[in-house]
């Protein structure tokens, strides 16, 4: 059998994405025939080496899993939490299969979050430069003005280094005290949309994403998930 990189084969056998699968192994966490690698660009045969990750066996997967949750307010996107917070795993452990997320959500925020097994679409989905489109549903406080939208629209310096890229914003409604937005990034950055309209002022009361690329979070509900039909996975898969 043909020989592959070693990340590139823990991120398909769905360990995690490539990018992080490096990371591991510069941290220690992978042997190849019981010798702990701790460089990149090593290569191995899948059918003759022995790969083992934080000392168990890395098995070949059998069969890719695709899904997408509807994340509630007050879970956190993690395997494990030190505070002992819900977490998405929470949602999930009926599945029996060792999944991982493309694009994560805060504590409070809510909505779409994909999962699946394939370390090799999670890379191609959370790299910025593929530019994967989000799709987010937005209330703020009080009512956000022209200047302010046009700003918006434009690029947020989020630091001194970091501006973001321009973005769709769309107000859908407004209600007494608050405003309902559209709002579609390229991005991920670490809370990127509060840290937006913070820049602005502006408190963000509620935050869903309702959309990843062709992806939509339809009408499931919260709390529950899903497996993506065979065309929403080929959908996803040309996007790159």
């Amino acid at each position: 059998m043909k020989k592959v990189r070693l990340q590139k084969y823990l991120a398909k056998q769905g360990i995690n994405s490539r990018r992080k699968c490096e990371e591991l192994i510069l941290e220690g966490r992978v042997k190849v025939n019981n010798s702990t690698v701790t460089k990149l660009g090593i290569c191995i045969d899948p059918l003759e080496d022995l790969v083992e990750f934080d000392n168990k066996t890395v098995k070949q997967i059998p069969n890719k899993v695709y899904i997408i949750l509807n994340k509630p307010s007050g879970y956190i996107c993690t395997q494990h939490d030190p505070f002992n917070r819900p977490t998405i795993y929470n949602l999930i452990e009926d599945i029996g299969t060792r999944l991982n997320y493309a694009g994560r959500l805060d504590f409070l925020s809510e909505g779409l979050v994909f999962l699946t097994n394939d370390g090799e679409l999670i890379y191609q989905l959370t790299h910025p430069k593929n530019k994967i489109e989000k799709v987010y549903r937005v209330k703020i406080r009080g009512f956000i003005n022209n200047d302010e939208l046009a700003i918006l629209r434009k690029g947020i310096p989020l630091t001194t280094n970091f501006t973001t890229s321009p973005c769709k914003a769309t107000i859908l409604k407004k209600f007494k005290t608050s405003t309902i937005m559209e709002v579609t990034i390229r991005e991920g950055k670490k809370r990127q949309i509060r840290r937006m309209f913070s820049y602005l002022n502006l408190k963000v009361l509620r935050l869903k994403r309702i959309k990843i690329g062709p992806i939509s979070l339809g009408n499931l509900k919260p709390a529950n998930y899903r497996h993506l039909s065979s065309n929403e996975i080929k959908k996803i898969k040309n996007l790159y």
